[in-house]
């Protein structure tokens, strides 16, 4: 695993007071990323997604306490469009918490979002 900066370090302590953020990632995808012999993936099926598995898991913990999102997909890059449209939906019909410019933690209930696009496009497990 290697260190990574994604959006999410900046956005995340917007509205979470947190000391610190971390992002990892495995290197083989990174090492697959950056080879120019990576072939792009292939449709699997008639919905043009991947074969391709990703899992993300955020860990927060305070003191003893411990809680654990893990969110598992098939096809990170077809997740963006049933994300888009489910903010946009929130969005038009006033399901949202702020207004302005604000991190999407911030406008949307985290877990009532990801189990809005599960099961269809994820797997969503909080312990």
């Amino acid at each position: 695993m290697v260190g990574l900066s994604l959006a999410e370090t900046i956005t995340i302590p917007r509205h979470l007071q947190t000391p610190e953020v971390g992002v990892y990632i495995n290197l083989a995808p990174i090492t697959d990323i950056r080879d120019p012999n990576t072939p792009a993936p292939a449709a699997a099926d008639e919905s043009g997604r991947s074969s391709q598995i990703f899992v993300m898991e955020a860990t927060v913990r305070r003191g003893d306490a411990e809680r654990r999102a893990i969110v598992r997909g098939r096809d990170i890059y077809a997740i963006t469009a049933p994300i888009i449209v489910e903010a946009t939906h929130r969005v038009v019909n006033g399901l949202f918490k702020r207004t302005g410019v604000v991190a999407a933690g911030e406008a949307f209930a985290a877990q009532g979002f990801l189990m809005s696009l599960s099961p269809s496009h994820l797997s969503v497990e909080m312990r």
